[in-house]
C-alpha cells in the first residue's frame, strides 16, 4: 500500500511539473505574439498616422527650438484635405529646396516611413504662408507681407526683432504648391532662397509629410500648435487656404 501510494504521489508530481512547463511555454508564446502585434501596430501608426520628428535647426524659433521633438499628424491632409495658411508642416525638400538631389531608394523610403531609418537632411519644418493661387508680396510700406493685397500680422509667431523679410519678392503661388517660411526669418533658408531654382521656391503639396500638431519635448514646453488667428484675415481672398 505504501509503495503504491508513493508511486501515485511521484506520478502526480511529474504530471504537475510537465503541466507547469507547458503553461510556461504557452505564456512565453503569448508574450511573443503580444510583442509582435504591438511592434506592428507602432510601425503602422508611425508610417501612416503620426510620426515624431526632431527639429534640426533654429529656423522656426521662437515657435520651435533646435532639438525639440514634435508630433506630425500624417492624416491632417488625408481624404482631400489641403495644407492651410498658417500651418506648420514637415515636408521632403527633394525637387524643391533640393532640386537636384536624387530620390532615395525604395527600401530606404520604406524604412524611413516606418521610423526604422532617420529622415535625413532632406526633411524640413516651415510655416505655410501662401497656398496655390495666392499672390504674396514683400513688403508693404508698413513692413508687412501681403497676401492677395491683405497685410499679414505675424506678431504672434515671428521671432521678436525679426523683420518679415529682408528680401523683397512678388510671387503668385502655382496651383498644387506652397510658399513656406521659417518663423526666425533672419536665420531661415526657405522659399525666398530658392526663387531662382526649379519650382521658384515653392513646395509641392504632395511632398508634405504632415502637419505639426504638438510640441512634445522638452516636457516643460509641451503644447499644441494651432493656426494663428491672423490668417483668418486672408480667408476668401483667393487660393484654397480656407480656415478649418
Amino acid at each position: 500500500m505504501d509503495s503504491h501510494a508513493e508511486g501515485n504521489a511521484d506520478g502526480a508530481s511529474e504530471d504537475e511539473g510537465e503541466g507547469e512547463d507547458e503553461g510556461g511555454r504557452r505564456w512565453s508564446r503569448d508574450l511573443l505574439w503580444i510583442g509582435a502585434v504591438c511592434v506592428a501596430a507602432l510601425l503602422l501608426v508611425n508610417a501612416f498616422v503620426a510620426r515624431p520628428f526632431a527639429v534640426p535647426s533654429g529656423s522656426m524659433e521662437g515657435t520651435l527650438q533646435p532639438g525639440d521633438r514634435v508630433l506630425v499628424n500624417q492624416l491632417a491632409y488625408a481624404f482631400d484635405g489641403q495644407p492651410q495658411r498658417g500651418d506648420v508642416v514637415v515636408f521632403d525638400g527633394i525637387g524643391s529646396f533640393l532640386p537636384y538631389q536624387a530620390e532615395p531608394s525604395g527600401v530606404k523610403r520604406l524604412l524611413t516611413r516606418a521610423g526604422l531609418a532617420p529622415a535625413g537632411d532632406t526633411v524640413y519644418v516651415k510655416r505655410v504662408i501662401g497656398v496655390g493661387g495666392d499672390r504674396i508680396t514683400c513688403c508693404g510700406s508698413d513692413g508687412r507681407l501681403r497676401i492677395n493685397g491683405v497685410p499679414l500680422d505675424e506678431s504672434a509667431y515671428l521671432l521678436p526683432g525679426d523683420a518679415p523679410s529682408a528680401v523683397p519678392f512678388d510671387i503668385v503661388v502655382p496651383s498644387g504648391k506652397l510658399w513656406v517660411m521659417g518663423d526666425h526669418r533672419s536665420a531661415s533658408r526657405d522659399s525666398r532662397d530658392h526663387l531662382g531654382e526649379p519650382g521658384g521656391g515653392t513646395v509641392p503639396v504632395d511632398r508634405v509629410i504632415g502637419r505639426v500638431d504638438w510640441l512634445l519635448f522638452p516636457l516643460g514646453r509641451t503644447t499644441s500648435l494651432d493656426r494663428p488667428a491672423a490668417f483668418a484675415a486672408i480667408e476668401g481672398t483667393g487660393g484654397h487656404g480656407e480656415q478649418r
